[in-house]
């Protein structure tokens, strides 16, 4: 009997507490702070070009090897009449976020801090029926920085 009484104080206590569920497409959890998603590229706003100069470091650093990288020369150069001191800026840019395993590996040995991590619900959203679609290319990539959706990260 004093087994029925102690699962029947258990049922009860559970029956009155709130709901912990969330509807979620319309309300997100909160992210921690340094929560991260999948790599992207960032935009340079001052000079209106992306930051990175296809130097392959993330490319050689990725674990399993899901980036490729193109540079070129840099048409907005110093020496070619431009206003950028990039000698080199990236042409292609492709990520297959499919075998990315966001190891932040990329983001430790960029040089020019180009990639960052993508730490909002967009980056972390990304269901899709072809795994092909989730092969994202440079303007795919940037699409956020350009727009200045990222948030930056707070020191401690």
């Amino acid at each position: 009997m004093k087994g029925i009484m102690k699962s029947l104080a258990v049922t009860m206590s559970t029956f009155m507490r709130r709901p912990v569920t969330r509807n979620y497409p319309t309300v997100h959890r909160e992210l921690p702070e340094r929560d991260r998603a999948f790599p992207l590229l960032l935009w340079d706003q001052d000079i209106d070009e992306p930051f990175c100069t296809g130097c392959h470091a993330c490319e050689r650093a990725c674990p399993v090897e899901c980036m490729t990288v193109l540079m070129k020369d840099n048409p907005a150069h110093e020496s070619q009449g431009g206003t950028s001191k990039r000698r080199k800026i990236v042409d292609e840019f492709w990520i297959d976020y499919g075998r990315c395993m966001r190891c932040n590996i990329c983001v430790e040995v960029c040089n020019f801090e180009a990639i960052a991590m993508n730490n909002t619900w967009q980056g972390h959203e990304m269901s899709v029926y072809d795994r092909s679609d989730l092969v994202m290319d440079l303007p795919q990539l940037m699409a956020q920085s350009k727009a200045d959706e990222i948030q930056e990260w707070v020191a401690d």
